[in-house]
């Protein structure tokens, strides 16, 4: 397995589906922009993305007390760039069913995962800056379709069972990626991104997530805050008390209030403590 299977793989997908691409058109003038109506329609249209749009917003970890029935309800509680994110995620993962478990995590907690990093995004950067946040939202709940794209890619090799062993006693994922493929599963998104033709802007910023590279101020400070959402929440440690302590010190050197990102993400872990104790109890 190499790097240069990965692409073969990338490159066999299948286009996705025509609903992503038309919403995109209606965001080409921002996303502060858009004609709601046209969105809501634009969704509508295809009934099964309408469907699970509204199954993903009433899932446990969002927590409305009261159902959302539609997707003009859906559009106005989570504002459109939330409601792009999860427009994608639909149509990636309808692209990408994967096998989460060589990462040591079921599919519906890979699933929490990518949704805690979205809330955790949203909740933490609203008080800094609400456009960045609204911005990253939706890329933090994408951000981790690389993996699908290498479990899948694992699943078909011989290298199950060393994958599953080193990834589990590996101290750094991002290095055992890098040793493994030479890249990083994050950056295998932003290449996904790039193959779909998805937001231009989300693929470059998940390419140099892990590469070094000269960068403007703006894409800095888009990489650091995912820098952190990933390294509090992650596939090894769902907001751990030390994850959350290796966060809050790439915060601080951002310059940013350590203090503050860390209550949200304790009232963000007890969120998601909450959801699991009922799901025990069915």
């Amino acid at each position: 397995m190499t790097f240069k299977n990965i692409i073969t793989e990338l490159e066999s997908l299948p286009p996705l589906s025509n609903t992503p691409f038309i919403i995109k058109q209606l965001y080409s003038c921002g996303a502060q922009n858009i004609d709601i109506i046209k969105l809501v329609k634009a969704i509508e249209d295809d009934a099964v993305v309408a469907a699970n749009i509204l199954k993903m917003i009433n899932a446990p970890i969002y927590g409305f007390s009261r159902k959302i029935a539609s997707i003009s309800q859906a559009v106005t509680l989570f504002g459109t760039d939330e409601i792009y994110g999860l427009v994608l995620r639909y149509a990636v993962d309808e692209q990408l069913k994967a096998d989460t478990s060589i990462y040591g995590v079921d599919n519906k907690i890979f699933n929490d995962i990518c949704q805690l990093q979205s809330s955790l995004m949203l909740q933490w950067y609203a008080r800094i800056d609400l456009r960045h946040a609204q911005f990253m939202a939706p890329l933090a709940l994408i951000m981790e379709s690389g993996k699908l794209v290498l479990a899948n890619e694992i699943m078909k090799s011989n290298y199950i069972k060393k994958f599953t062993f080193g990834y589990k006693k590996a101290k750094n994922i991002i290095e055992f990626e890098h040793d493994l493929l030479g890249t990083t599963t994050y950056y295998l998104s932003g290449l996904l991104f790039e193959y779909w033709k998805l937001e231009p802007l989300y693929a470059e910023i998940l390419k140099g997530l892990d590469f070094e590279a000269n960068t403007s101020e703006k894409m800095k400070s888009y990489i650091d805050s995912l820098d952190v959402v990933r390294t509090a929440v992650n596939v090894r440690e769902i907001l751990t008390k030390k994850s959350i302590h290796e966060a809050c010190l790439i915060v601080e050197e951002m310059g940013l209030d350590p203090e503050h990102f860390e209550k949200v993400a304790l009232r963000v872990k007890e969120q998601y403590n909450k959801i699991r104790i009922n799901r025990m109890k069915k």
